[in-house]
């Protein structure tokens, strides 16, 4: 046989199968179809990370080399620059043989494989190419998901989807061509079994080195091969509390089913004991839910025991077309004690209340119709220097609506039905618990057009109430019916503009909603679920002013306003937003809440509103309230946002409500190397900005009123490339005059696990738009950007 030239297959049997697969393809092809010029088209399957089973077993083998010899059917030998390729299987070698029995490969010399992107390079292989059944004899390696690499004696593989690798070391440190260069950190231990099924390898009397000091010895530990779930001890964490003194967590996660887990949460806690806790979470097609919960047996700070839990579930229970949809949702939780919300700032954000809420909700729909049932009960956790009226539990409530958007002649009605017990403690509430139903109508009838709409509306809220207890008028029962008419309108103009240079389409906005209302006497019904609607541009074209169902207002009013726009022609993006909006008032609204004086202003308090992005890495969104009688701000709000690049970020919001708060609240996460000239590279989210940088992060919150800081973290991060190290200081405040600090630490080592504190989780809480430095859910490899 004849030396075949590089580059070209050579003509052995195997090499003629696969040409006959590539080119005949291409000829069985031609009668189907052609191209504009004649050319054959042939069918090409999509690329794909993993190829499909029962394909693998029909892809042909190639090979190529400077000389090739052998036995038809039997053996191939290739020598000089060898190459077998399957599939996803590259082999290359000085020397390699080939046997075709038994799908064994037998490589000498420079050998190299990549298998979808994952490298072995080494002196000896064999390998059944098929099975992926073999071993490779003093390999290095290099793992594409992670980018971790090592050394070892011997790599057994066990089949396609597994190995172990003996004698072995492991990093994700990029290896420098330096004198006495060692890798920052590296694991070293007697075996490493990978997993590429479940994404995880096992390591076995392993030591973790950092800086060539031993940290951590680990007889076993499973880390993960990518974000992939398994059961496990995760990282332990630690922290310096200010209350609880020093903190120590070990997790444990179990990995019970593709569909759910859960994590057992061990802590100990110097000054108050051994706190066990937990989460189980599940998720079905029809249904998903969360449990937390955890136990403090004995609270040596406070001498008794503590616990709480939490649990969601939302889920449909049938769903059919003739019957209709019924979904169940739960929300329950409950705690040991009224301190609990402040001994244990940090527990899951449902605990840290004072008001906890146990919900359940039975629901149906179908067409036209919904109705639901409904249980809801508080726990109020009391404060003896700040006690809270304590909300009213709903047992229960059931609700109905009908609704027809599609009605003759362009008509939109509505019907809505209610029934609530509601019950609370009345030596709290200063009023009797009631029955209280309602029955809401509403029509109306929109007309639009590109440039203009009219929305004449009509509805009627009638209402009965049967108390427990007789009111301050002796009566024991109550009714009252209110209508209700409302018309909304409005124009839109729009012209081109140019502001700055730049081209933009200009938008002209007024609005005028007008709400009549008569009066009804409420001042002898109690105020079950009523309140004050918060003032701004949605509230303000509404008919009530208050939400719930206690109190309907009388309105004899007129609100203009006008809104003005800057869009982008090309894309539709909002470059800016300017607006204005005011209530008048043509008489006395004399409907209030409990302890509020009558409205009696003619004119309202003037809302302003701006938001610009007119720059990408600029933004600003304003909102202020100004009462022109006393000529002074009543709320103001404003808040921006600098933000030129990838970890690059600073925020500041500026927020009055006079009388009650102010506040300034700043976050930021910036390249400490900045202030020396060094700008980093832009590897793009989730990357970093390369080796050797230091990052500021934060977030203060300074109440000018108190002149106190309410809450801050500040930390500083460090991105040494293969690992990553964090330190943090939380204080939050629970109550004016108390609050909790403490310290956490973290070292990441990138592609391998993370020891310290849990310092992600309060960062990505409290710092607007946080970035993490290596975030494997934004880009996962490929293994075409390995391919050889």
């Amino acid at each position: 046989m004849k030396p075949t030239p590089r580059n070209r297959f050579a003509p052995t049997p195997l090499a003629l199968v696969a040409c006959w697969l590539v080119h005949g393809g291409a000829a069985l092809a031609q009668s189907e179809s052609v191209d504009a010029a004649g050319v054959p088209l042939r069918r090409t399957p999509l690329l794909r990370e993993q190829l499909p089973a029962a394909q693998k077993d029909q892809l042909p083998t190639f090979v190529q080399g400077d000389r090739v010899t052998g036995r038809t059917d039997f053996e191939t030998i290739v020598e000089g620059g060898a190459e077998l390729r399957r599939g996803d299987t590259v082999i290359k070698a000085d020397r390699l043989e080939y046997y075709q029995p038994d799908d064994l490969a037998k490589a000498r010399g420079n050998v190299r494989i990549n298998r979808q992107g994952n490298v072995y390079r080494g002196p000896q292989l064999e390998l059944k190419v098929d099975a992926f059944e073999g071993f490779f004899n003093q390999p290095s390696y290099e793992f594409l998901r992670n980018g971790a690499y090592g050394q070892a004696d011997r790599v057994d593989f066990i089949d396609d989807k597994r190995s172990v690798v003996r004698n072995a070391t492991y990093t994700t440190c990029r290896p420098q061509d330096l004198p006495g260069w060692t890798p920052d950190w590296i694991m070293r231990a007697a075996s490493i079994r990978l997993d590429d099924e479940e994404d995880t390898g096992t390591a076995t009397n392993a030591v973790l080195t950092f800086f060539s000091m031993p940290v951590l010895p680990i007889p076993q530990i499973t880390f993960p091969l990518s974000d992939r779930r398994k059961s496990g001890f995760l990282p332990p964490t630690f922290g310096i509390d200010s209350v609880s003194g020093f903190e120590y967590r070990q997790p444990y996660y179990w990995n019970i089913a593709p569909n759910r887990d859960a994590t057992l949460l061990p802590r100990v806690l110097s000054k108050r004991g051994v706190e066990l806790g937990g989460e189980f979470r599940y998720l079905e097609p029809s249904y998903n839910g969360q449990l937390q919960a955890n136990v403090l047996p004995g609270d040596k700070l406070r001498d008794r025991l503590r616990w709480g839990y939490s649990y969601r579930h939302d889920g449909v229970l049938q769903e059919t077309l003739s019957a209709g949809r019924t979904a169940l949702s739960l929300n329950l939780n409950r705690v040991s004690d009224d301190d609990y919300w402040r001994d244990f700032t940090r527990s899951s954000a449902s605990l840290t209340q004072r008001l906890l809420p146990s919900d359940g909700i039975l629901a149906w729909a179908r067409g036209y119709w919904y109705a639901s049932a409904r249980a809801l009960q508080w726990q109020t956790l009391q404060d003896v220097t700040a006690p809270i009226t304590p909300p009213y539990d709903r047992m229960p409530q059931l609700y109905t609506r009908y609704a027809r958007p599609d009605l003759d002649h362009g008509l939109v009605a509505s019907l809505e039905a209610d029934t609530t017990r509601f019950n609370s403690v009345r030596e709290l509430t200063l009023q009797p618990n009631a029955q209280r139903s309602f029955l809401l109508g509403r029509i109306e009838r929109p007309w639009q057009a590109p440039g203009w709409f009219i929305t004449p509306r009509f509805q009627v809220h009638s209402a009965t109430y049967s108390f427990d207890a007789p009111l301050a008028n002796g009566e024991t029962a109550a009714a009252r019916t209110v209508p209700t008419f409302s018309l909304d309108s409005g124009l839109v103009f729009e012209r081109p503009a140019a502001f700055f240079g730049r081209a933009v389409v200009q938008t002209l906005e007024p609005r005028a909603f007008y709400v009549y209302t008569p009066f009804r006497d409420q001042s002898q019904l109690p105020n079950y679920d009523s309140a004050a609607n918060d003032f701004n541009f949605a509230t303000i074209y509404t008919e009530n002013p208050f939400g719930g169902y206690d109190r309907i207002a009388d309105n004899n009013l007129l609100t203009l306003g006008v809104t003005s726009r800057l869009i982008e022609p090309d894309t539709g993006a909002e470059l800016a937003r300017f607006g204005f909006a005011q209530r008048l008032r043509f008489q006395d609204q004399l409907v209030t809440l409990p302890g509020v004086a009558p409205v009696t202003e003619r004119v309202s308090d003037l809302l302003l509103g701006a938001s610009l992005n007119w720059i990408p890495k600029w933004s600003l969104d304003s909102t202020l309230q100004y009462n022109p009688n006393l000529g002074r701000s009543e709320r103001t709000t404003i808040g921006g946002r600098y933000n030129p690049s990838n970890y690059r970020l600073v925020s500041a919001a500026y927020r009055l409500q006079r009388d009650f708060s102010e506040q300034v609240d700043v976050g930021w996460q910036w390249p400490i190397n900045d202030l020396w000239g060094d700008r980093g590279q832009d590897l793009g989210p989730g990357r970093g900005q390369g080796p050797n940088r230091w990052y500021s992060v934060g977030r203060l919150n300074w109440s000018l009123k108190d002149r106190r800081l309410v809450d801050a973290v500040v930390g500083l991060e460090y991105d040494a490339c293969c690992w990553i190290g964090r330190v943090v200081l939380e204080r939050l405040s629970s109550t004016v005059t108390t609050a909790a600090t403490r310290i956490l630490f973290q070292i990441e080592f990138v592609g391998f696990s993370r020891l310290g504190s849990s310092v992600v989780t309060p960062l990505r809480q409290n710092i607007p738009r946080y970035q993490l430095l290596r975030d494997p859910n934004v880009l996962q490899p490929s293994r075409f950007s390995n391919y050889d």
